[in-house]
């Protein structure tokens, strides 16, 4: 179990550090390259998520696969996509920080 929890969190502090540096004024090809690991990150939460009977979890990352998968893009203009990375690498932090306490409690 201890693995799979640092699996997660590698996957989301990757995850919040590419959303927040969408914040920045990037190159075009970043923002793709941020799409695609967004797509197979989110997967990955969506997959574990299942796995350990979290059918919420597993809908939200499945959710946000949706919204940053490269293939079909949703445009929603600039401010509106850094309002999205702002609030997803929040509730990333957030879901960390509840990972962690559920991991000194399991100690």
């Amino acid at each position: 179990m201890l693995k799979e929890i640092k699996d997660t969190v590698i996957i989301k502090v990757i995850l919040v550090i590419l959303l927040f540096m969408c914040l920045l004024n990037m190159p075009y090809g970043f923002y793709q390259l941020v799409r695609f690991v967004a797509l197979v990150g989110f997967g990955f939460l969506a997959y574990k998520s299942n796995e350990t009977n979290k059918s919420t979890d597993m809908f939200i990352y499945g959710g946000l696969a949706l919204l940053f998968q490269p293939f079909f893009k949703i445009s929603l203009g600039r401010e509106l996509w850094n309002i999205l990375d702002v609030i997803i690498g929040i509730g990333l932090l957030i879901s960390l920080f509840f990972e962690r306490s559920k991991l000194k409690k399991s100690k």
